[in-house]
């Protein structure tokens, strides 16, 4: 019985120690339901353009998201759990875990709603239809828009260098891009009003091809019988940068509505 019994606790040893060292899935340290988000847009807009969060900690928060890289260096979109760096040449790429990033929102999207939104219209009647539909405008919702669209315009920053500019005059460098009859995917979210300032206010979107060869920030478009999953979220978690140059950020002066004229 002596044998028996050393024998097992071997076995669970062993087991143990290999489901230790093997290597397996990022694990999920925030639950479902949670917009998590790195820095503020607040601090972004006053040229705060270096975080110190990684793309590995970002996967343990989330699946599908959107923002940027360290440098303001293009756009960033996660989706499917793989995470793009669209630079201002419009090329995708895919981001490395090491990196970092200043800001970014990203969920682990589970859709609880499908609208169908029949005909063909524009962003702003895009955005006015959803919040028709919405059942609350009290909560953060992650956005999923995916088949062809008749006309996307987007664009994407070029890589900045310090000391670093406010993010209205950074943008005065941006690329614009146009495409038509174009399959991709738009990542978005929609924040309450009560956020201005940790988050953009609104709808905020940010598009990739199928091919996932390029996209950008969603600046216009045209939707023609858009198909839009929304997953509502009733947590937030913010992780703030431990830097120098978020501690002495002036983030008072960032206004609401120029925030929201610079990301749109």
């Amino acid at each position: 019985m002596k044998i028996k019994r050393y024998f097992w606790i071997t076995i669970l040893t062993i087991t143990a120690l290999l489901v230790a060292i093997l290597p397996g899935k990022t694990q999920q340290s925030t639950s479902s339901n949670t917009l998590f988000q790195t820095s503020t847009i607040s601090a972004l807009a006053v040229g705060v353009f270096d975080g110190n969060t990684n793309f590995k900690q970002l996967k343990k928060s989330g699946d599908f998201g959107l923002g940027t890289v360290n440098s303001l260096d293009g756009e960033m979109i996660g989706l499917d759990g793989k995470f793009y760096q669209i630079r201002a040449d419009g090329v995708a790429s895919l981001l490395p875990d090491s990196m970092t990033s200043p800001f970014a929102s990203v969920t682990f999207f589970k859709p609880q709603t499908l609208i169908n939104l029949e005909g063909q219209i524009n962003y702003q009647q895009l955005q006015q239809s959803l919040d028709q539909r919405l059942l609350s405008k009290n909560y953060p919702y992650a956005i999923r828009i995916q088949g062809n669209f008749p006309y996307l315009k987007f664009r994407s920053l070029p890589k900045q260098t310090p000391p670093y500019r406010p993010l209205a005059e950074a943008l005065k460098e941006q690329s614009i891009f146009e495409l038509r009859n174009v399959n991709g995917t738009l990542v978005g979210f929609r924040t309450p009003k009560y956020m201005q300032g940790v988050n953009v206010n609104g709808y905020h979107f940010h598009f990739i091809t199928a091919n996932r060869k390029t996209g950008g920030h969603l600046l216009d478009g045209q939707f023609q019988n858009a198909k839009v999953e929304l997953d509502t979220l009733s947590k937030v978690e913010i992780n703030l940068p431990k830097t120098a140059e978020f501690d002495q950020a002036d983030l008072g002066d960032s206004k609401p509505t120029k925030i929201n004229r610079v990301e749109r």
